[in-house]
């Protein structure tokens, strides 16, 4: 006897949430979207999706509801705005957030929705990428109770290799926090170091197959390093945007916390110095430009 798969509904069909959709369609689970602008839906509804008017309306029609959206502004939009998923939610409900936002915020909307309607909320932000939600092999990393984490898991074990259960909710938005700390510094030493072999006349293009198995080594390297240096930054696989609203979260949560993050904030006032250039809406692999551009 086989038990049926639960019903989703997913908001957000952005450069991540497009691909995660194809995953879930693909492992069998009755899907509805919505999205902002419902043309960036058309390839998931020719795919077997349905479309969704509004965000009520995903909870009128599926058990589990995912939002992979930009930032807190957004989310609380989707979720308290007028026609909003708390307006329809309940308790036979989860809200499963795929979007990388402010612990403290999280919290705050998590006992918001609680309040509203006693729909659970599950904090799950991803790491990988473009390339890791296509493959399916994306690291996610929850805040939430036991039981809405078990409800949800196997949607998110169609979504990434690994899932990690690192607290209450707010734990997972912490720890994408600290993984974003780890990748924008990373990218931006990255970006220093193909400019600099660029400028002694070595080829930076090369950087990445010399380092690779040695300290030195990681994901990032081993994408950015070649894009920088062949001066690729299309298609855009993410957004310098994306990574200076996580290292401004990572800041504020570290004055919160009183902890010391002197290396991010760096990194944060670079990604700005970067972004005012233009760059807010291309990819970090663009960051080379910036080291380029010093005598």
């Amino acid at each position: 006897m086989t038990t049926a798969l639960p019903s989703l509904g997913f908001a957000g069909v952005g450069l991540m949430g497009l691909p995660m959709c194809q995953r879930l369609l693909a492992a069998g689970y009755p899907l509805i979207v919505w999205n902002r602008s419902a043309d960036k839906c058309d390839a998931l509804l020719e795919a077997g999706a349905r479309f969704a008017e509004t965000p009520a309306q995903l909870c009128h029609e599926a058990d589990i509801v995912l939002t992979c959206l930009a930032d807190v502004v957004a989310v609380r939009s989707v979720v308290f705005g007028e026609q909003g998923i708390a307006s329809a939610g309940s308790a036979d409900h989860v809200l499963v957030d795929l979007s990388s936002l402010d612990p403290s915020a999280t919290r705050e909307m998590a006992a918001e929705l609680a309040a509203t309607c006693a729909m659970a909320w599950v904090d799950a932000p991803v790491s990988g990428g473009v390339q890791g939600a296509e493959a399916g092999s994306l690291a996610i990393m929850v805040g939430a109770e036991d039981e809405p984490l078990r409800r949800v898991r196997e949607v998110l074990l169609s979504l990434g290799e690994r899932v990690t259960h690192m607290g209450g909710v707010g734990a997972g938005q912490v720890t994408k926090a600290c993984n974003q700390m780890i990748v924008a510094c990373n990218a931006l030493v990255i970006a220093e170091a193909v400019a600099l072999a660029e400028r002694s006349g070595v080829d930076a293009r090369l950087l990445a197959q010399a380092l690779a198995g040695g300290f030195a080594d990681s994901k990032p390297l081993q994408i950015l390093a070649g894009q920088m240096a062949e001066s690729r930054f299309a298609p855009i696989k993410w957004h310098v945007k994306t990574l200076l609203k996580d290292l401004d979260s990572a800041v504020k949560l570290s004055h919160e916390q009183g902890s010391a993050t002197p290396v991010t904030g760096l990194a944060a006032q670079l990604m700005r110095l970067h972004g005012s250039q233009g760059h807010l809406e291309h990819d970090p692999a663009t960051l080379v430009e910036l080291y380029r551009g010093l005598s």
